[in-house]
């Protein structure tokens, strides 16, 4: 098997404009949640792909990675045709496993619409386990990391989530915002 070179990563990586789609507005006259995660879900594949795991290394090494956590804050609202973009943060990576932070922008006026932070697992294909990227993969994830390590820490990073004073005393970003009046 041939070693590619590693390959340049902007910083953060910037997914191709998006538009919200009509079947995608619920009753609320917004995008339902579930779509959100189709736009970041797209935005992985894309940044992904650029370190060598998209669908041909599924197909030509029989391995590929699922998301075993993921957590998404909204903020503002999407709405029918409107256009975005997902920025997608390595923040971390090990062995088997890949930590990333995302960000839905509104594509042409750049307003924060949702995060989601997500740990996705390296798999096997034909055993069904967790296993190893192997060293080529490793070695892009390590270029990624390394532009990717210049950025600030996303602020809602790690974010615990809870009802303020019962399991989560230290309070929340959604805190901050209905306490600054952001949330209605």
């Amino acid at each position: 098997m041939d070693e590619r070179a590693p390959v340049f990563f902007f910083a953060p990586f910037v997914s191709s404009t998006m538009c919200v789609q009509p079947a995608w507005i619920d009753y609320n006259g917004h995008m339902n949640m579930a779509y959100y995660h189709v736009l970041f879900d797209r935005a992985v594949e894309e940044a992904f792909g650029l370190v060598g795991l998209g669908q041909d290394y599924l197909e030509e090494r029989n391995a590929s990675y699922f998301v075993a956590e993921t957590h998404t804050l909204y903020q503002r609202e999407l709405t029918m045709h409107d256009a975005a973009r997902v920025t997608l943060q390595l923040i971390d990576f090990d062995e088997k496993r890949l930590h990333f932070y995302m960000e839905i922008r509104h594509a042409t006026e750049g307003w924060l619409s949702a995060t989601s932070e997500g740990l996705c697992l390296h798999v096997d294909m034909e055993t069904r386990k967790v296993s190893p990227f192997p060293d080529d993969i490793q070695l892009n994830l390590t270029v990624m990391k390394a532009a990717h390590a210049r950025l600030a820490k996303p602020r809602a990073l790690g974010r615990v989530m809870g009802i303020p004073g019962k399991s989560n005393p230290h309070g929340s970003l959604h805190d901050s915002l209905m306490a600054s009046g952001a949330c209605h």
